[in-house]
């Protein structure tokens, strides 16, 4: 069975349900129909066919046995038996009298066929006991019949006395072709039954084909809508509840469409304005730090009271500056324009040139082997290796270890500090723009760019950047740990970054 069919047919399926469900109310409905059919057809026959062979037995029993001697002989009363068998009710007669006192003598009509042991003891019981004469009841013995079975064979069974002491008289007839007729009406029923069942089937399915097409329809859109095709719409038809929620599902989707282009346009209007902010400020920035590394040398020579005015000049012009280099990175990340530009990295050597570049030599612990190599952008590496350094040496303190090792498919490399560690509600956000741990140190030197800025570069690399606190033997928080991840082979992922930055890219500064 393929998996379209076993699709359909899942118990969460709608059109299952709809369809079981139909086909449970017919089955209902046909069962309760057909047994309340039976049971009045069965009622009828079989009333209609006792009523008929009770009347024409006490018939009988008026006209032939009450005609009788007081006491008749064997064959009087196997003459008078057969006399009455003999009619169109298709009974046999077993006829009960005395030829003496308690000397009984039975006539049959037929012996083979109908005995006084084929009458059930509680009916003779109640042929025999005489009733008390009212106004209401002015005869003493009644008519008495019951239903029984002989080889499996249904029977009515039927019995009276003539009053004055005549005989007793029973009556044995077939109801074999009554059964056969109730077993007939009995399976032309069910055939009926599990008609209406394939009907409401069939029926439930055209009724789910009709009202779950637009369903289908519906979730098909709202599954382009969430791809992110917001000018899907649906055609109306019809004005009945489905078409209500076409409606609204077009009127959503035209409200979705309008807001996301709204803030579509508002992001690109403030990522335009940080971009154009960022190159403006560059200009002055460069006399700016052209100026502050002429007061930086002479700063020796200054008056004593304005050389520490010349340092904070310095240094926040500096900071200034990083930050706008940062502004600008994230600029282009934002605007999807961030190039990879690949090259075969040794990564122990990359990790030495970034450490000795920043002079951090003495205060990190290098373990990594010779001779991994793995296409990356080196740049960008470097940016990640800086941040993430850099953030372990100013909070976590020196020494600071960077590990690196290979696992499957990846280079994973590790930077640990024996700091404080990271707290636990600081940790889902450090990845965060502009995010600082300590709300009280709003002024720090960090931007709050850099660990943001190293996720993007890992993730355009198809890596990933990982942060937890390791604990040591004693249970205690020992620092914490930065984990990268990149691929051992980025051409695939790098090939697609610059298929999507050419198609959206802006100018650079």
């Amino acid at each position: 069975m393929s998996k379209g069919i076993l699709a359909r047919l899942r118990l969460s399926s709608l059109r299952l349900r709809l369809v079981v469900v139909f086909a449970l109310v017919a089955l209902t409905a046909a069962v309760a129909a057909s047994g309340i059919a039976y049971w009045l057809n069965r009622e009828a026959v079989l009333t209609r066919t006792q009523d008929g062979a009770l009347n024409d037995f006490r018939q009988e029993m008026q006209n032939r046995a009450a005609t009788l001697p007081l006491r008749p002989t064997e064959e009087d009363l196997r003459r008078t038996a057969e006399q009455m068998a003999g009619g169109s009710a298709g009974y046999q007669v077993l006829l009960l009298g005395e030829r003496a006192v308690g000397k009984p003598i039975v006539g049959a009509s037929d012996p083979d066929d109908f005995t006084l042991a084929d009458v059930p003891r509680s009916l003779r019981e109640a042929v025999d006991t005489e009733r008390p004469v009212t106004e209401a009841d002015p005869y003493p013995y009644h008519l008495f019949w019951q239903r029984t079975e002989r080889d499996g064979a249904p029977y009515l069974v039927g019995g009276t006395r003539i009053d004055g002491g005549g005989p007793a008289g029973y009556m044995f007839k077939s109801l074999a072709a009554e059964k056969a007729d109730l077993n007939s009406l009995a399976w032309s029923l069910g055939i009926a039954t599990a008609l209406a069942v394939v009907g409401s089937v069939l029926l439930a399915q055209g009724a789910a084909t009709t009202v779950l097409r637009p369903v289908h329809r519906l979730g098909e859109a709202a599954k382009q809508l969430g791809e992110g095709k917001l000018d899907t719409r649906l055609r109306v038809t019809g004005a009945d509840e489905l078409a209500d929620l076409t409606r609204t599902f077009n009127s959503a989707a035209e409200s979705l469409q309008k807001k996301v282009a709204d803030m579509s346009a508002r992001e690109e209007s403030s990522r335009r304005f940080v971009a154009d902010m960022s190159h403006e400020l560059r200009t002055p920035l460069t006399a700016l730090t052209a100026v502050t590394e002429v007061l930086e040398d002479e700063q020796d020579s200054l008056d004593p009271m304005i050389a520490p005015a010349v340092a904070l000049v310095v240094s926040e012009t500096r900071r200034l500056n990083i930050l706008v280099e940062n502004l600008m990175e994230v600029t282009r990340f934002d605007a999807g324009t961030a190039r990879l530009v690949l090259d075969e990295v040794d990564i122990a050597d990359q990790i030495t040139a970034c450490i000795d570049a920043r002079a951090w030599l003495d205060a990190v612990d290098l373990d990594a082997e010779r001779g991994i190599v793995a296409p990356l952008d080196p740049r960008r590496l470097d940016v990640i290796l800086a941040n993430l350094i850099g953030n372990a040496l100013k909070h976590g303190g020196s020494p600071v270890r960077v590990s690196v090792r290979t696992e499957d498919d990846e280079l994973v490399i590790a930077v640990r500090d024996h700091g404080p560690g990271i707290p636990e509600e600081v940790l889902p956000h450090v990845f965060d723009r502009f995010y600082k741990a300590s709300a009280s140190r709003p002024k720090s030197d960090g931007s709050g760019l850099g660990l943001s800025i190293a996720m993007e570069n890992a993730l355009i690399h198809g890596g990933s950047i990982t942060a937890a606190n390791s604990v040591g033997e004693d249970g205690a928080v020992d620092g914490a740990v930065f984990v990268l991840r990149l691929p051992l082979d980025a051409s695939g992922i790098t090939r697609e970054v610059q298929t999507r930055s050419s198609q959206g890219e802006v100018e650079e500064a």
